[in-house]
């Protein structure tokens, strides 16, 4: 029953009262948007981490084929935007086919493997101008359209999408982690050999997980092309989707669900808002000083420091 009121006073605020007193700073709700993307990619690459047991290094894969994969049908095939966004997705899941034969890896390997991957699309969409428009990039992306009268394509409907979906992924990966599915990961991370013996196919599972993953990040890039409205690889594939999301992850609590998408949100905006302002250079070195405190005092991240004061709150209340 608590639970339940939290989250209806978390839906308040995040689809009533943000919209309301921050829907016309154009400035703020560029940054929460950033902070949203930042976090549906540490959602993602929690899950397959968390779920799937793996690390993953190159989900700028996944975010750079999304993107081009919807930009190009939007551009160049009339698909409406939102499912072009879905099929994005789908083109990340396709590109994590090909990496199947990297899953039988293990810890850096697989991390290493997946890295190596990111830099092979880049180079494809360098180079396959005819489609991708090569190091130049697609200028004029199709924007979110207007719906009903209200502009999509403005800060506070763009606010509004990726708002909906990162909180859809949350609830797809609350139902797989609650799932047949997700208590036969669980018990893999404690011993693979064991779920194996059980008739537990633990690579078919890691795969489920690769899949999910990557369409979850792909549509994240779909969104943010068609938010910004324009693309090229070094973007697509910036290193920087994978260490903020990473840093977001384990920052909030990378094995929990919420953990992810809370930190991206504290993270990037106490940076942007904070440390920036305090230092305009080198204001990354106090997010890092930051990170690992967090990690040395809380290994499991903010979310579960919270829940653990709470804790001690109420049983000295008690």
């Amino acid at each position: 029953m608590k639970s339940s009121r939290l989250t209806l006073v978390g839906l308040l605020l995040a689809y009533g009262v943000i919209p309301l007193t921050l829907g016309q700073n154009n400035y703020v709700m560029s940054l929460i948007i950033a902070s949203l993307v930042i976090g549906g990619v540490a959602l993602a690459w929690a899950l397959l981490g968390n779920m799937g047991g793996m690390v993953s290094f190159g989900h700028s894969a996944f975010f750079g084929v999304g993107a081009y994969v919807s930009a190009i049908l939007a551009m160049k095939a009339g698909v409406p935007v939102a499912l072009a966004m879905v099929l994005g997705g789908v083109g990340a899941f396709a590109a994590s086919l090909v990496m199947l034969p990297v899953l039988r890896l293990r810890g850096p390997y697989f991390a290493l493997a997946i890295l190596a991957y990111a830099h092979i699309f880049k180079i494809v969409a360098t180079e396959w101008e005819s489609v991708t428009g090569g190091a130049g990039g697609l200028a004029s992306v199709p924007r979110f359209p207007v719906l009903f009268g209200f502009d999509l394509g403005s800060k506070l409907g763009s606010y509004l999408i990726i708002l909906s979906v990162v909180l859809i992924f949350v609830v797809a990966y609350k139902w797989i982690r609650s799932s047949y599915y997700g208590l036969a990961l669980r018990a893999m991370h404690d011993s693979e050999d064991a779920t194996r013996v059980v008739g537990v196919n633990s690579t078919l599972l890691k795969a489920l997980m690769l899949f999910v993953s990557a369409f979850m990040t792909g549509v994240v890039g779909a969104f943010n092309v068609h938010y910004i409205n324009f693309l090229e690889p070094d973007y697509a594939f910036n290193g920087l989707w994978v260490t903020l999301p990473i840093v977001a992850a384990i920052f909030g609590g990378y094995r929990t669900i919420l953990g992810p998408l809370i930190g991206a949100v504290t993270v990037y905006l106490v940076d942007q808002l904070i440390f920036k302002n305090l230092i305009p250079n080198g204001h990354q070195l106090i997010l890092g000083a930051l990170l690992v405190a967090m990690i040395i005092l809380s290994p499991g991240g903010l979310l579960p420091l919270l829940r653990q004061r709470k804790r001690s709150q109420h049983h000295a209340a008690s």
